[in-house]
């Protein structure tokens, strides 16, 4: 049990005072520091913003319990005299409780436009403490009850208001806390909340004893006589209770960090398996295509060119019968037959090119992309306009290939879907990249829509897919009525031992 000074050695008394004084400004500097430490993890900008007040106020209120705590010891650094010492005292003690002021009113307030409306409350305190000491000033007898009132006169206007106001915030923070599911960084804040409140209503309704009522009787002696130990020993206390509690809610930016980090793993494991579901969905498509492409060419060759190769089969027999008996015949039929041959090589020209054009082989992607173009425009009666831009640079077969194909894909599906008036494709050299833009004005269509509709646009996916392979990106623009802008980025690896080839002068048609 603690008792007097007057029973007990005083330089006993004064080394325990000296000690409680330490811890006390140690916990509340200490609680300053974390947060200084801690705040950039925060995401939430009120808890952030209001934590930078409440990490001044524990630097300072730590630097003022160690000023007392040099007070004590009759220790004056800098040489500073007493009125100078006590003056700066009670200046960092009346900032410091500001400062944990706005911090509670900060965490009361959700909008940033009303924390700007709320520090009227802080501001407005202030102004009652400062109109207090104008008010008492002509009650000062001497310089030790100046400093006395003015110590009391703080501890009434802004400590207590101030601490509970930190309660309250705290309180308001434990709901935010259950609101996401953080419930045991509430219970930290509840703890933190309900020290300031014991170290606002208690520690500091107990002050020295002073002329300013009611420190005339409800007093540190008082509070010495009633439990046996001093009011800095509860203060200490409840500065500790409160460091603890504040610094173990800090560590839920950790938690939060690491549930960041967690939910986009997670985001990025789901997009992955939706990428292979539909890269095997396409995939099946891709092989139905081929077979229904296999289809359509056995069908146009037995239908088109087997049948013409048998009509110039039999076309060959009978002439061969009608030499003997009309030559003049013969050589008519032989002239119709050899039409037939020519219309059969054009029709198997014509697949051979849908299939792949030789163009892209023997002329370059330029001139492979403007024959295509061509072909479409005249097939459809829709004008493209072809512009190619940079110098070209041979590149590997395989990004030529998907160039040409995300080219056909995009054109195609204007043409089908897109009711426009004109094309524009831009082919263009970059450093280490190709850029392809199929821009129409046609009546374009809905990505947000597209994107959440059950049935998926194969053909987008299949560019798509086209242009990832190679480390590209596929952007696609498009609103009701504006038209449709694809672009496709595509890196190329360049072949020194090829030449380049004579397409690189930009034109348009």
């Amino acid at each position: 049990m603690w008792v007097c000074p007057e029973e007990k050695d005083s330089n006993v008394f004064v080394s325990t005072m000296t000690i409680i004084y330490f811890f006390y400004g140690l916990s509340f500097f200490t609680m300053g520091i974390v947060i200084t430490q801690e705040i950039g993890r925060c995401s939430d900008e009120r808890l952030r913003h209001g934590l930078l007040f409440l990490a001044a106020f524990g630097l300072l209120h730590g630097g003022h319990e160690w000023l007392e705590m040099f007070q004590g010891l009759g220790v004056m650094p800098g040489g500073m005299g007493a009125s100078v010492w006590l003056g700066v005292r009670v200046i960092l003690l009346a900032f410091s409780f500001l400062l944990l002021g706005i911090f509670g009113v900060t965490l009361l307030t959700r909008r940033a436009s009303d924390r700007r409306l709320s520090l009227l409350v802080p501001i407005g305190l202030a102004g009652i403490w400062s109109f207090g000491l104008l008010i008492m000033r002509p009650h000062f007898v001497d310089q030790t009850s100046m400093w006395d009132m003015i110590d009391v006169w703080t501890r009434y206007i802004l400590a207590i208001p101030a601490s509970l106001l930190a309660c309250a915030g705290l309180i308001y923070q434990q709901y935010e806390f259950r609101r996401i599911g953080m419930a045991q960084f509430g219970r930290d804040s509840l703890w933190a909340a309900i020290a300031f409140a014991w170290y606002g209503l208690i520690g500091q309704l107990f002050t020295r004893p002073s002329s300013l009522p009611p420190s005339t009787f409800l007093n540190s002696v008082l509070f010495m006589k009633l439990f046996g130990f001093p009011i800095q020993l509860l203060r200490a206390f409840a500065a500790l209770v409160t460091a603890v509690f504040v610094s173990r809610f800090l560590r839920s930016f950790q938690v939060e960090t690491q549930q960041k980090i967690d939910d986009l793993q997670a985001a990025r494991l789901e997009e992955a398996q939706r990428r292979q579901a539909l890269r095997g969905e396409l995939l099946k498509r891709v092989v139905d295509a081929q077979e229904a492409e296999r289809q359509r060419i056995a069908r146009e060759l037995h239908d088109e060119t087997g049948q013409s190769l048998t009509a110039i089969g039999l076309g060959l027999r009978g002439a061969i019968t009608l030499l003997r008996q009309d030559a003049e015949k013969a050589i008519q039929n032989l002239r119709e037959l050899e039409r037939l041959v020519n219309r059969s090589l054009d029709e198997l020209q014509r697949v051979i090119t849908g299939l792949r054009p030789s163009h892209l082989d023997d002329l370059g992607l330029g001139a492979a992309l403007r024959w295509y173009c061509n072909d479409i425009q005249k097939r459809f009666k829709l004008p493209i306009n072809v512009e190619i831009v940079g110098e070209a640079v041979e590149m590997d077969t395989e990004v030529k290939t998907t160039v040409f194909r995300v080219a056909q894909e995009a054109i195609g599906n204007v043409v089908k879907h897109a009711d426009a008036k004109n094309i524009k494709v831009r082919l263009g050299f970059q450093d280490n990249v190709v850029v392809l833009d199929v821009d129409d004005d046609g009546k374009g269509f809905d990505i947000a829509s597209l994107e959440k509709s059950a049935r998926k646009s194969w053909g987008l996916l299949g560019m798509e897919e086209r242009v990832s392979l190679f480390g590209g990106k596929l952007t696609i623009q498009s609103r009701i009525s504006w038209g449709t802008h694809v672009t496709a980025v595509i890196p190329y690896r360049i072949n020194p031992t090829e030449e380049v080839g004579d397409d690189h002068t930009p034109v348009a048609g």
